[in-house]
């Protein structure tokens, strides 16, 4: 069939990331839990602290009122919005929400919005202003989101322009009138992508800003979101530290990061969160021995890194979700490894996020079944050489050749040099790591 000379093709549109995400960490505050008070103003008081954690970005869960009606527990679900337009008092005022943002700015950090579009509390007034914004059974009665136990919550429908565009009105609000920095948007494959994309010029409109979706769909990527879940990763991990899967299993995960997604896209990479600690089990349930090692890779492996409260002071508790449960605080060593992290992510370009930083080759070795290893190499110069263990018995893996081996490495953690190049025999505990750098020039 003959090319149609007539035809041109529409321009693709692209977002671009804001610069303060280039090297950036995200950080989700559940403020219901995050303090005794449960409110913004406690929960300010934590910001130097993760200030010099290393965290950039801070994610507050839902901020609206909760519904009543349906309500699941004493206090309810954040995700079932009574009111787009307000502050639940439960966390304080708007005047609150302003001053917690505001000194967030002070100290370099930025702030994202839990945003829930699916769906709405049973009592919204949407659903007696505008009820054709809502999807309908067969009889014509609002319905939940199906084959879920979502029965506080019942679903929009985004085939109604008029909801478009209130939606996209209402996170233009909150970005206006308390200067947040963009949303972390819950279940954002059940709404269009195109909502997304002219979400997002909107908003840009405003100000630059940063969307984290709650979905793993490498579309969303192109004009809407920064960032999306890296739901398989965790998922693979978590197989690997049950015995359910091996090294192995992970290439899978990789391969498809790399050639599934733009090189430009930032998958979030985590071993906890609030859904993951409410019903599945804290991240010590979920990985046992191999919770560093998968700490670790989640800051120095492709992706951005993100931290739910309470993992910094060792939490091995699961946090009620419907009802408030306090963290305790605490000096945890998985608080210093998260700090020592974050330090060689901001230190080292090839650790950057996105298109800032550098793609991992694979080293090959000898014992792949086991050992995954593999290498950034940065543009300035700047690599970063890293292998797991991925297993519950030691591992003696000899290198290939890859790229980067003229390079001088040096350990991560306690400086020392490190031998990489083709032929270097590197010996690992079960469940172990070793990272190498470039040395930082002073």
């Amino acid at each position: 069939m003959p090319v149609d000379e007539r035809f041109t093709p529409a321009a693709p549109v692209r977002l671009t990331h804001p610069e303060w995400s280039r090297d950036a960490v995200i950080y989700q505050i559940n403020q219901r839990h995050c303090t005794p008070e449960g409110t913004f103003a406690a929960a300010q008081e934590h910001l130097p602290r993760l200030r010099d954690l290393g965290v950039d970005i801070l994610w507050l869960m839902p901020v609206n009122p909760i519904g009543e009606e349906n309500r699941k527990g004493v206090l309810g679900s954040p995700y079932a919005v009574q009111d787009y337009l307000a502050v639940n008092p439960e966390f304080g005022t708007l005047e609150d929400l302003r001053a917690f943002v505001a000194a967030a700015h002070d100290l370099g950090m930025r702030v994202i919005v839990d945003w829930v579009a699916n769906h709405t509390a049973w009592d919204n007034p949407l659903t007696r202003e505008h009820p054709e914004w809502y999807r309908k059974d067969w009889r014509g009665n609002f319905v939940p989101t199906p084959w879920w136990d979502w029965d506080d919550v019942i679903d929009l429908d985004y085939d109604q322009p008029g909801l478009r565009e209130y939606m996209t009105g209402a996170m233009a609000y909150w970005v206006r009138e308390a200067d947040v920095d963009g949303f972390r948007c819950d279940v954002a494959g059940y709404v269009p992508v195109d909502f997304w994309e002219t979400a997002r010029a909107e908003l840009e409109a405003v100000k630059p800003v940063f969307l984290l979706a709650e979905w793993e769909n490498r579309d969303l990527h192109v004009g809407a979101f920064d960032a999306t879940y890296a739901w398989s990763w965790n998922q693979t991990m978590h197989h690997i530290a049950t015995g359910r899967a091996s090294a192995a299993d992970l290439k899978v995960y990789y391969a498809w990061n790399e050639r599934a997604h733009p090189a430009d896209a930032m998958r979030m990479l985590f071993v906890s969160n609030h859904d993951k600690n409410a019903w599945e089990g804290t991240e010590y349930e979920q990985f046992g021995p191999m919770l560093d090692a998968a700490v670790v890779m989640s800051v120095v492996s492709e992706g951005i890194p993100m931290v739910y409260n309470g993992q910094e002071a060792g939490n091995d508790r699961r946090l009620t979700f419907f009802d408030k449960d306090e963290i305790t605080w605490r000096e945890d060593p998985q608080g210093e490894l998260y700090r020592t992290l974050f330090s060689l992510k901001k230190a080292h370009p090839a650790l950057w996020n996105a298109a800032w930083g550098a793609r991992m080759e694979r080293v090959p070795n000898d014992g792949e079944d086991q050992v995954i290893s593999f290498v950034r190499v940065h543009g300035t110069g700047d690599a970063v050489v890293a292998a797991f263990n991925l297993s519950d018995r030691p591992a003696r893996v000899t290198l290939a050749a890859a790229p980067g081996q003229e390079l001088g490495y040096v350990d991560a953690f306690d400086g020392a040099p490190v031998d990489y190049a083709e032929g270097s025999v590197w010996e690992l505990p079960a469940w172990g790591y070793r990272v190498g750098v470039t040395p930082v020039p002073a």
